[in-house]
């Protein structure tokens, strides 16, 4: 909770149980700590990411691509709904992105 509350991710305790429970969720750990989170809803085929979060001093060192290739090798199609300023991250894992309105929907087949 302590990553995604850290990158100031609307989710809630709840929520997460409910995905650990889905067995949705992926993390990165170094030397014991959690420095990376991956939130997924799976779905009838796919699944959908929910949220990600990797520790800000952990940031630009691949941990992020890591979480996605984790949840991509698990799932396909991979979607996710995000805003403009991480678009460039999504676009460097391959997903196909189309706008929609002030927000953008990325797949990953």
């Amino acid at each position: 909770m302590r990553v995604l509350d850290g990158a100031m991710l609307d989710v809630d305790s709840e929520t997460v149980e409910r995905r650990i429970a889905a067995d949705g969720v992926f993390v990165a750990d170094d030397d014991r700590r959690i420095v990376g989170a991956l939130l997924t809803v799976p779905r009838e085929t796919g699944a959908h990411i929910e949220a990600i979060a990797v520790r800000r001093a952990r940031r630009d060192n691949g941990i992020g691509s890591r979480l996605v290739a984790a949840a991509a090798e698990r799932w396909r199609p991979l979607t996710a709904d995000f805003r403009g300023n991480v678009r460039p991250f999504y676009a460097s894992l391959g997903f196909e992105i189309e706008e929609q309105g002030d927000r953008y929907r990325g797949t990953l087949r």
